[in-house]
């Protein structure tokens, strides 16, 4: 009775509460704009892509920015992970939303809409993970899925967001000053090398935990 009560304030605890409702405000946010790009393809079709940063940026840049405070749960100890790959994996989405809103022109490029629907499958893959972990001990079908799907759809959405600083550069040429061209150009260059060393350090690390959650798993099925 008494571990029952020690558990039960535990579930009710200030930073039970707050790392929960976190990652289900993250989920709903993600759930959210992952619904509209996709209603909104299958309602307007292709002509759906030249708007979706202005249906859902928004949503998009509030996730994003909130997803600094990641960096204070790992420092803080209440969630556990490497701090530097998550820093850059933050730091590096939310300078291409930087980018992306500084040019206008970029707003309607079909690789935004390809980013932003790779990025919500990825957290999608992400939250509802963490959510569990607070309530629940994932399934082996959960984190499989968490760290092997992770790994090639990240490696798409690198691949991609090269491809978003591609096009921006485009219109910051002295020819076509669309956008702000110095500044483009210096957060282009300030990203790049971000995106290389978080891509590796990213996926590197994936592997690492994929084989240690997985193996703890099996230790504890045979356990029983």
């Amino acid at each position: 009775m008494e571990d029952f009560r020690k558990n039960f304030r535990g579930m009710l605890s200030f930073r039970f509460v707050y790392i929960f409702t976190y990652n289900l405000f993250q989920f709903c946010g993600h759930t959210w704009i992952l619904a509209n790009t996709i209603t909104r393809f299958f309602t307007f079709g292709t002509d759906a892509l030249a708007d979706t940063f202005y249906s859902v940026g928004f949503v998009m840049s509030l996730c994003q920015l909130l997803s600094v405070l990641e960096l204070f749960h790992i420092a803080d100890g209440i969630e556990k992970a490497r701090l530097l790959p998550r820093f850059v994996q933050v730091m590096e989405k939310n300078i291409l939303l930087i980018v992306v809103t500084m040019c206008e022109d970029i707003q309607r490029e079909p690789v935004v809409c390809v980013q932003f629907f790779l990025w919500n499958i990825l957290d999608l893959l992400r939250y509802p993970h963490e959510l569990l972990c607070v309530v629940a001990t994932p399934s082996i079908t959960m984190l499989q899925t968490r760290y092997s799907l992770w790994i090639p759809l990240y490696t798409l959405s690198v691949i991609n967001e090269g491809a978003v600083i591609n096009r921006a550069l485009t219109f910051t040429e002295p020819a076509a000053l669309t956008c702000p061209h110095f500044q483009i150009s210096l957060s282009s260059m300030i990203y790049l090398p971000v995106l290389a060393i978080g891509a590796g350090m990213t996926v590197w690390q994936l592997l690492k935990e994929r084989r240690y959650h997985l193996d703890r798993w099996n230790k504890r099925r045979k356990r029983k």
